[in-house]
């Protein structure tokens, strides 16, 4: 027979060999448990919504006979009269619908997040982290991220002056939209910290920059559970870039070619030039800079396509180039023994583009003034221009949108939404014209004479007098 419970028969209760239960009956699914090793507790027991026999401890058992003065919390030590109480409320959840253990489950979780040992949590531990686990293995990317952060890409050890050495032993749980603004917008005033500013002034492309490592940190952050909100999220984004359309004229595509000869530095005779070959790639195939600036050995074959991998393209599609007849006469010019075709110390791939830059933008004006007068001047251009010269070009050839874009590996438009999941064919016939076709019109334009050029049928060119 059930018998009400009393604080002295709980007092008084004495372990067994086996856990002993022992019910209440004065309040309904309350038991009073009995461990062997003495340890004296309250729990109940009933009927969850899935139909299972599911239990919830209330708290230890509390022989000290004074009562709380709020309310009875679980996880507190109880008397036999806040257990009745607790129960009862834990009751009355349940009357509302609600589910007592899956809520008390779901609070030791946040619990747990929230009594992470600090050391574990700390801003320098977790970019750390984020940048090993997933920044490194999912971005192409991830050694600017890195440096944002505030982490040398090289040993994942903390820049001077940086992010990582600056909130190094702050919890991330403790930073906030204010510390986020204030070094967005030191980003955007003066510098990255720990990074020198490669122009002085006002930058909103700074503050992207930082505004996107912080945002991708923090939620990475919350998806992992270590934080419980983002702090990034009450942050504007730093105003995008506007989308730019400079195309190179006819003229300039002239002189930037002529030009391209003196983009790599002086060096001792014999000693690779891999900047001119690789300028004129850009304009010939359309190419990212990265991805020609990568180029190995091992991506070329010998019917003289080339044939990047997933890992190496900002869709992450495998991509083939059809290179034309100009772009297999400039790729055999560097073949050395560096897996690199383009290095300067055949170790890794080239570098120096700003001072490379300077260097072609330098030429190119030369070569316009000797031709219009020592007042001509170029307009700016990046080197991303060249990839959307060449789509333009290619255009204004009559080729087909759709097949300029799989020839850049551009998916959008023609070859998005539904034509991009089902329309899988590769062109490559058309491919290859339209590379070839506008090759050959370059080649016109560098020798001031135009290129009568027709499109034969299966994609064959043919090239006449002008």
């Amino acid at each position: 027979m059930v018998k009400a419970l009393t604080d002295a028969a709980c007092r008084k209760y004495a372990p067994a060999a086996k856990r002993r239960r022992i019910r209440d009956a004065l309040s309904q699914s309350l038991f009073f448990v009995i461990e062997p090793s003495g340890h004296k507790a309250w729990q109940m027991r009933f009927r969850t919504p899935t139909g299972r026999i599911g239990k919830l401890t209330l708290g230890p058992y509390d022989a000290s006979g004074r009562e709380l003065a709020g309310e009875p919390q679980i996880g507190q030590p109880l008397t036999l009269a806040a257990a009745r109480r607790l129960a009862t409320a834990v009751h009355r959840e349940r009357a509302l619908g609600k589910d007592p253990i899956a809520e008390h489950k779901a609070r030791r979780a946040r619990q747990r997040v929230e009594l992470i040992d600090r050391g574990k949590n700390t801003f320098a531990a977790a970019v750390r982290s984020y940048v090993e686990d997933y920044a490194r293995p999912k971005q192409r990317r991830w050694p600017e991220t890195a440096r944002l952060l505030g982490l040398r890409p090289s040993d994942l050890e903390p820049t001077a002056d940086g992010l990582v050495q600056r909130w190094q032993d702050r919890p991330v749980i403790e930073i906030d939209g204010h510390d986020i603004w204030s070094v967005v917008d030191e980003a955007r005033r003066h510098a990255v910290p720990g990074m020198a500013a490669r122009r002085k002034g006002m930058s909103e492309a700074r503050a992207r920059a930082l505004h996107s490592a912080l945002s991708g940190l923090f939620t990475w952050l919350l998806r992992q559970r270590r934080i419980a909100t983002d702090p990034s999220t009450s942050l504007h984004p730093p105003a995008a870039p506007k989308a730019r359309d400079r195309v190179l004229t006819a003229d300039e595509i002239r002189w930037f070619w002529k030009a391209c000869d003196s983009a790599d530095a002086p060096r001792v005779p014999g000693a690779p030039k891999p900047f001119a070959p690789l300028l004129k790639l850009l304009l010939l195939t359309g190419a990212r800079l990265n991805e020609i600036a990568g180029m190995v050995h091992e991506e070329l074959r010998g019917d003289g396509t080339w044939h990047l991998p997933g890992s190496r393209t900002k869709n992450g599609r495998p991509h083939t180039v059809p290179l034309p007849n100009t772009a297999r006469e400039l790729v055999a010019t560097m073949r050395g023994d560096s897996g690199f075709l383009f290095t300067t110390n055949g170790r890794t791939r080239v570098s120096g583009w700003s001072r490379m830059k300077a260097r072609l933008d330098a030429a190119m004006l030369a070569l316009a003034r000797e031709e219009r007068g020592p007042k001509a001047v170029i307009a700016p251009w990046r080197l991303h221009d060249l990839r959307r010269t060449a789509v333009t070009g290619m255009a204004e050839l009559g080729i087909r949108p759709d097949v300029i874009e799989l020839t850049v590996n551009h998916i959008s438009g023609h070859r998005g939404g539904i034509a991009g999941v089902y329309n899988k064919s590769e062109l490559l016939d058309e491919r290859r014209a339209a590379l070839e076709r506008w090759s050959l019109h370059v080649a016109g334009l560098i020798s001031g004479k135009r290129a009568n050029v027709t499109q034969l049928a299966g994609g064959k060119v043919r090239r006449g007098k002008a």
